[in-house]
């Protein structure tokens, strides 16, 4: 359903299970930038009302999701530390600024819509990674709750890169940017964060 050409290999969970401080410190980041995105979402287009609407739905759901790791934070005496970088994020930008539809007005929408799209299809598999394969029973049942909203979230970046990107084959401009994520995939895999 996903997309994903190129699974993350299920070793990447016995890295995370070596330090559960930091993969919960990076998901909790991962969720405010999520809903900061939603929010430049709408000040970027506010004459798409129903962008705006869904945007404001996943802010306030991304900063629930960010209550929540930090809670599981806090319950097992971590604290939420300052801010990683998020170099498969990076990645993906600087191919998207590549690309010919990043000189359009609407292409440059487009490749907005298709970034977080990408960004929240991984993000899903990870989480279903760790709803199958962590020992921690706790987090198994946590990451499969989160998981569902995930891919809600992958669907609705994309259907609007559809509904306003019309004259760009989105279709295509999807399935290569695709592959070019699952060239990443040798790079990550290797970290105990959400995409590393």
């Amino acid at each position: 359903m996903l997309g994903l050409k190129l699974s993350t290999d299920p070793r990447w969970v016995n890295i995370v299970e070596k330090n559960i401080e930091e993969i919960l410190i990076d998901h909790a980041f991962c969720e405010q930038k999520a809903a900061s995105n939603a929010i430049s979402m709408i000040i970027q287009y506010p004459h798409y009302s129903d962008l705006v609407e869904a945007m404001t739905l996943i802010c306030q759901e991304e900063m629930e999701h960010f209550k929540m790791v930090h809670d599981k934070l806090i319950e097992r005496g971590y604290k939420l530390g300052f801010e990683r970088k998020d170099p498969y994020v990076n990645d993906l930008a600087l191919y998207l600024k590549k690309t010919k539809t990043q000189s359009s007005k609407k292409g440059f929408f487009v490749n907005q819509m298709l970034f977080a799209a990408m960004i929240e299809a991984r993000s899903c598999e990870r989480f279903k990674i760790l709803s199958e394969e962590i020992n921690d029973e706790d987090l198994r049942t946590f990451y499969r709750s989160l998981m569902e909203s995930e891919a809600r979230h992958y669907t609705t970046f994309l259907g609007f890169a559809r509904k306003y990107g019309e004259g760009i084959d989105i279709d295509k401009c999807w399935q290569q940017f695709l592959d070019f994520e699952s060239s990443l995939m040798d790079k990550y895999g290797k970290n105990e964060t959400m995409h590393g």
